[in-house]
């Protein structure tokens, strides 16, 4: 994956960008000398992550505060990453939740949540890339789950989220590399991240971690441009880290 492209270094937009999988895809980017934008819901957070960031090489990161479930807010994001960087590239729609109950405990609330930036949100993210993706002729990576194939008990909010968003990305990966556009989605099991109310320990050891999948993601974009890996499952060589 060359740095740069007439001159102008490659740039990325990472949702969700602040921690977990989306933070380990832009420090892997950035390795590789692509310039990486992260999002966050809080400006805050985004900020913090992005100066971290730009401790590998200075200037490289940017931090925003957007919300996937505004289109408004991701097409901002988007002007504001043209207006310092001219270009984009790469688009990693990462941002997610999970809220996992049985049905009978689930609320309205956390279903619409669950649906809204899981789904919706990607759906807004591409909108919001589409054309300057067209005129770079750049990737769209979604991060899904091996939970858009493989439901679960009380996975009912995050099943149907990650199984549309399998579909959807499949879908728009016909419409789009016609235009000269790649998408793929990557379908990572069980990740040692904050997620859920979860804090990663150090026995989390077995899973896959989130510079994983930031390598995962720089292996598709190094791929051959004849050469379209649509959908990557991946998963924890040893399940529970059970010997």
């Amino acid at each position: 994956m060359a740095d740069t492209v007439q001159n102008h270094i490659r740039t990325a937009l990472v949702t969700g960008g602040s921690k977990g999988i989306g933070y380990g895809v832009a420090e892997m980017l950035i390795n590789e000398g692509v310039k990486v934008a992260i999002t966050s819901r809080s400006q805050e957070a985004a900020d913090k992550a992005a100066a971290k960031l730009n401790q590998l090489k200075e200037g490289y990161a940017l931090g925003f505060a957007a919300d996937v479930r505004d289109l408004a807010s991701q097409q901002r994001v988007v002007d504001q990453l043209l207006g310092q960087w001219e270009r984009l590239d790469y688009v990693i729609a990462n941002a997610g939740v999970g809220h996992f109950a049985p049905i009978q405990e689930l609320t309205p609330e956390q279903w619409q949540e669950t649906i809204d930036i899981n789904l919706t949100g990607v759906f807004n993210t591409a909108k919001a890339t589409i054309a300057e993706l067209k005129k770079t002729e750049g990737y769209f990576i979604s991060i899904a789950s091996l939970a858009g194939t493989n439901f679960f008990e009380k996975g009912s909010a995050y099943n149907a989220s990650k199984f549309g968003l399998v579909g959807f990305s499949q879908a728009i990966m016909l419409d789009l590399r016609s235009e000269g556009i790649k998408v793929s989605t990557i379908m990572p099991g069980s990740v040692a991240t904050e997620f859920a109310d979860h804090v990663p320990s150090d026995a989390d050891a077995w899973k896959i971690q989130p510079e994983d999948i930031g390598k995962l993601v720089v292996d598709l974009l190094k791929m051959h441009p004849r050469t379209l890996p649509s959908k990557i499952e991946v998963r924890p060589t040893i399940p529970g880290g059970k010997k």
